[in-house]
Order: structure tokens, then C-alpha cells, then sequence
């Protein structure tokens, strides 16, 4: 689908300074405004996604797009060492505010100022269709994790059963940018929606985890299909 069609979403050119400019505005209200519009689901989503990655004291833990530190919070519980990676400063700041044992860092997902084979375990929640290239964030990950390590990533999704399907469309796309334009930011709320215009199906997402050499590829759907966790692991060679 042609994104420029949409006028909630921006030029491609632009989409980097257009997402960090979105996040520093409403990184203040950005957790309250996940836990009513997913009715608190997103937390449990992300301690399945955390007890998926199997982390332990060992491993050093990125979080990409890691946001005011949810998915860091709790890796950092299991005593790892955690790395939260974000562009926007707003959403680094909340993170640094709640006082979580992480290390922030402002970069680019698809360019990390990391070292090869940095990481253990990668996460990476709601962020995938922020970023401007997926494939150069996955060819990003392969290189900063080390052979064998775990990637765990939440993501949106759409439910197949079609009355399901309608009540998720109508909750996503009219009463989300709703109650976004009273909370927080209408631009925002209308543009992460339509942002999911951004994301592979399924079988085109599984070619691509493949292509960087990805195994052991998983997809699991959760509360209907509303949202997906994809879990694989780098191959010890590529």
C-alpha cells in the first residue's frame, strides 16, 4: 500500500525526524495512554515477551526503541545488564525519571554506536514500524548480538476472525486517535494507527528474519490476533 496516501503519515524522507519530533511530544503521557487503550494488555504482553527471552544475570539486554523503559524495567529485574536505546530524548528522559537500572542511549536502531556481538538478548516493543528501514535494523541486530542470541519482539497485529477483526479496527483506528486528541497529541494518535501500513505480513516477515540470518523463527499471536510477539535467535554462523 502507497504510505504517501495517507495523510497521517509522513514523507519517508522525513519519517526519522517526523517520529522523533511525535515521541518527545507526548513521551509525558505516553505510559498512561498505553494502559487505557489497551486496557493495561501491553504490560502483560511485555512480561510474556520477557519471560520468552529467558533472560539471566549473564546477558546484556538491549531495548530498542525502548521508549520510557517498560520492556527495560523489566529485564533489568532479572539482573541483567540492560542497554535502552531510543531517538527521542523526551522518551529517554521519562526512562531516566522512573529511575530504572539501564543505560541510556539516543541513536538510531538501523546504526547503533555499538560494538559487534554486544548484545545477548534483544527486545524491542511497538517500535518495529517506527523505524525507517526494518531489514537495516534487523541487519543492525544480527550484528550487535552474538551467535545464538535470543531477539523477542512486540509488535500490532490484526485479528483473522472478522467480527474480531471489525471491533479491533473500530477500537484502533477511531476511538485510540480519540482519546489521544483529549489526553495527548491528535497528530500522534492519528499517525500510529496508520502506522501499521509500515509492517510486513507474516510470510514476508519470516523472509526477512531469514534473510539476516535468523533461526528458529516464531509467531505468536496474543488476545485474538490484536498484537504478535516474534521470537527468533541469530544463527552461531551466517
Amino acid at each position: 500500500m502507497d504510505v504517501t496516501a495517507r495523510k497521517s503519515l509522513p514523507d519517508p524522507a522525513n519519517k526519522a525526524a517526523f517520529v522523533e519530533a511525535m515521541f518527545d511530544r507526548i513521551a509525558p503521557r505516553y505510559d498512561l495512554l498505553n494502559r487505557i487503550c489497551t486496557f493495561n494488555l501491553d504490560q502483560r504482553w511485555r512480561r510474556r515477551a520477557v519471560k520468552l527471552a529467558e533472560i539471566k544475570r549473564h546477558d546484556t539486554v538491549l531495548d530498542l526503541g525502548c521508549g520510557t523503559g517498560d520492556l527495560a524495567e523489566m529485564a533489568a529485574a532479572s539482573g541483567a545488564r540492560v542497554i535502552g536505546v531510543d531517538p527521542s530524548a523526551g522518551m529517554l528522559s521519562g526512562m531516566k525519571l522512573r529511575g530504572i537500572d539501564a543505560r541510556a542511549l539516543r541513536a538510531d536502531a538501523g546504526c547503533l554506536p555499538l560494538p559487534d556481538n554486544t548484545a545477548s538478548v534483544v527486545l524491542s516493543g511497538f517500535a518495529l514500524r517506527n523505524f525507517v528501514s526494518i531489514e537495516s535494523v534487523f541487519a543492525e541486530i544480527t550484528r550487535v548480538l552474538a551467535p545464538g542470541g535470543r531477539i523477542v519482539i512486540i509488535e500490532v497485529d490484526e485479528p483473522t476472525f472478522p467480527p474480531l477483526r471489525w471491533l479491533h479496527d473500530f477500537h484502533f483506528r477511531r476511538i485510540v486517535p480519540a482519546i489521544g486528541r483529549m489526553v495527548s497529541d491528535a497528530e500522534a494518535y492519528r499517525y500510529l494507527p496508520e502506522s501499521t501500513v509500515y509492517l510486513p505480513n507474516p510470510r514476508e516477515m519470516k523472509t526477512l528474519m531469514e534473510r539476516v540470518g535468523w533461526s528458529d523463527i516464531r509467531r505468536i499471536p496474543l488476545f485474538g490476533g490484536v498484537a504478535q510477539i516474534l521470537f527468533a535467535r541469530r544463527q552461531q554462523s551466517i
